[in-house]
């Protein structure tokens, strides 16, 4: 099981596929069990480093310090791990941030930068959102229940029309080993609040992109490209907020043509 071993933290990551390295970010609550549909699209073109994020998965302990500034320094400190000088970084959602953040904090060690369902913004209902989902969480209700009260804001209508579609997705949350406690989500949440927001302020001078999802509710799509003015942005037809789950072909076929657009 790849570690990496810190002052404070020990970092769980996985390491799969061949080419350039490319840095995949989780979002919020999620590890990086959550690229799973994504990494058959990507493996032949890139070395895939997916690590868990504080809080998450099997980065111990879960209530180690956090903060988007913290997240990315474990990103850095990965790279250097692996030997890598540089490398392009997708992110989604809370995992954007974190890609921002590094790209500010260390340029140099950056190719790209893609944003997934994600702009430097913080909105006061998606807050609001997961502070009542942690409630319920912590109540006595159903452990499925917070995830049904999820799932509408993450993934399309469509996903409703497929019967026992949302039955088994959140059967599979609920067996995953790793899922993250409420205690580590509360944690993770804390963190974001107290983000310092300097770090987003100023563009990162690196190459950007946005990958954005058309019905997207938790970063609506009008509020992603006013954040986002000036960076170049794909909007995925038919996505949320999951856009690698929604459509991983789609995600990787853009990625891949950014990626190779800044060679020609």
């Amino acid at each position: 099981m790849p570690e990496l071993t810190l002052s404070d933290v020990t970092v769980h990551y996985e390491v799969t596929g061949d080419g350039p390295p490319m840095l995949l970010i989780a979002g919020m609550m999620s590890d990086c069990a959550s690229w799973a549909p994504l990494i058959p699209h990507l493996s032949d073109h890139f070395t895939l480093i997916c690590p868990d994020n504080r809080t998450t998965g099997r980065t111990t302990p879960w209530d180690a310090p956090a903060s988007p500034k913290i997240w990315a320094e474990d990103a850095r400190a990965l790279l250097d791990h692996l030997g890598h000088d540089r490398a392009h970084v997708l992110g989604h959602s809370l995992g954007g941030y974190i890609a921002w953040a590094l790209a500010s904090l260390a340029p140099e060690r950056i190719a790209s930068c893609t944003m997934m369902a994600s702009a430097p913004l913080h909105p006061a209902r998606n807050a609001a959102l997961f502070e009542g989902l942690l409630s319920v969480r912590r109540s006595s209700a159903p452990p499925d229940t917070w995830l049904r009260l999820f799932l509408p804001w993450i993934f399309t209508p469509a996903l409703y029309q497929s019967p026992g579609a949302i039955d088994a997705a959140i059967a599979q949350s609920l067996a995953y080993p790793y899922a993250q406690s409420a205690e580590a989500m509360a944690h993770q949440l804390a963190a974001v609040a107290a983000a310092d927001a300097t770090l987003f302020h100023a563009r990162p001078e690196v190459p950007l992109h946005a990958l954005l999802g058309e019905q997207d509710l938790l970063i609506p799509l009008a509020d992603a490209q006013a954040a986002l003015i000036d960076i170049p942005t794909t909007v995925i037809k038919g996505c949320g907020h999951a856009p690698h789950w929604d459509a991983p072909d789609q995600v990787a076929h853009h990625l891949r043509h950014f990626i190779g657009g800044l060679a020609s």
